[in-house]
C-alpha cells in the first residue's frame, strides 16, 4: 500500500491546490466572434479582477466541512466533520475534528487530502524549488466560450479550458462564470497528468454560491481511478461560513 498512498496523496495535493485557485486572466488570443464573444471576453475580465479581491476577501474566515471518502472496490468508507479556518496569511488549517469509518480511508485518503490542501495554501514550487502556478489564467490555459445558460438569477457562461502544457497540476475541463458577479460557479475537469504510474484518470468538480459578490465553496468532488484498489473517491461539503462580507447568498438553480 506504500505506492498507492503516495500516488493518492499525490493527486490529492493536486486537486487541494487547483481547488485554492487563483487569480484568472483573459486569452488576449480570442477572437471577436460577435456579441456573444464580446459578452464572453468582457466576463472573462471581469473574473480575473474578481479573483483579486477574491483572494483577500476569503482570509480571516472559517467554515465547517463535512468530507467522505471512500475505497468502493474494497468496500472501505470514511468520514470527516471540521471546521476549516483560512488565517490572515492565507494557509488553510483544520480544526475540531470528528471522524467514523474505515480506519485506512481516514488516514490514506482524508488525512492526507487535509495535509495536502495545508500546503498547497503555502505556495506551490515545482522540482526545482521555483514558485509555480496553477491558476486558471492565460499563462496556463486557452479560453472558448461553449455556452451561456440562464439559471434563473442571471446569466452563467461556460468556458472550455484547455492547457498551454501537459504539465501537473492543469486540467482540460470547463469553467462556469456569473456574468453579473465574474465569480465561478463551476469547474470542473480532468488532469492532464497523472502524477504516478499508479493513476489512470483523474477527475473533480468544485461547486461555489455567490454570497454578496463572493464565490463560497459548498461542494467538491474528486474520483481518482488507481491501477491497484480501482477508484477512491472524495466528496466534501461546506457550510455555516463565518467572517465572509453580509450574509446573502445566490445559490445556482441549475441542478447542480
Amino acid at each position: 500500500m506504500g505506492p498507492l498512498r503516495t500516488a493518492i496523496a499525490l493527486v490529492l495535493w493536486f486537486a487541494a491546490a487547483a481547488a485554492a485557485g487563483g487569480e484568472a486572466g483573459l486569452d488576449s488570443a480570442a477572437p471577436a466572434l460577435g456579441r456573444a464573444a464580446a459578452r464572453g471576453a468582457e466576463v472573462l475580465n471581469r473574473y480575473h479582477v474578481a479573483q483579486q479581491r477574491q483572494q483577500a476577501s476569503l482570509r480571516d474566515t472559517s467554515m465547517d466541512v463535512t468530507i467522505e471518502a471512500s475505497l468502493p472496490r474494497l468496500k472501505k468508507a470514511g468520514k470527516l466533520q471540521a471546521q476549516r479556518q483560512i488565517a490572515s496569511s492565507g494557509e488553510i488549517t483544520y480544526e475540531d475534528s470528528r471522524t467514523e469509518g474505515d480506519k485506512t480511508v481516514i488516514k490514506d485518503v482524508i488525512a492526507r487530502y487535509l495535509s495536502a490542501e495545508t500546503e498547497a495554501s503555502r505556495g506551490l514550487v515545482d522540482m526545482q524549488g521555483n514558485p509555480q502556478s496553477i491558476a486558471i489564467t492565460s499563462d496556463n490555459y486557452r479560453f472558448r466560450l461553449k455556452a451561456t445558460l440562464n439559471d434563473g438569477a442571471g446569466d452563467v457562461y461556460i468556458f472550455d479550458l484547455t492547457p498551454r502544457k501537459k504539465r501537473l497540476g492543469l486540467f482540460k475541463g470547463e469553467l462556469w462564470v456569473d456574468g453579473a458577479t465574474g465569480m465561478p460557479v463551476r469547474e470542473a475537469g480532468r488532469l492532464v497528468r497523472n502524477p504516478s504510474v499508479f493513476l489512470s484518470r483523474v477527475e473533480f468538480v468544485i461547486e461555489y454560491e455567490i454570497r454578496d459578490g463572493l464565490a463560497v465553496p459548498i461542494r467538491a468532488e474528486s474520483s481518482i481511478d488507481t491501477r491497484l484498489v480501482g477508484r477512491a473517491e472524495l466528496e466534501i461539503h461546506y457550510s455555516n461560513p463565518s467572517g465572509f462580507p453580509g450574509t446573502q447568498a445566490r445559490i445556482c438553480a441549475l441542478g447542480w
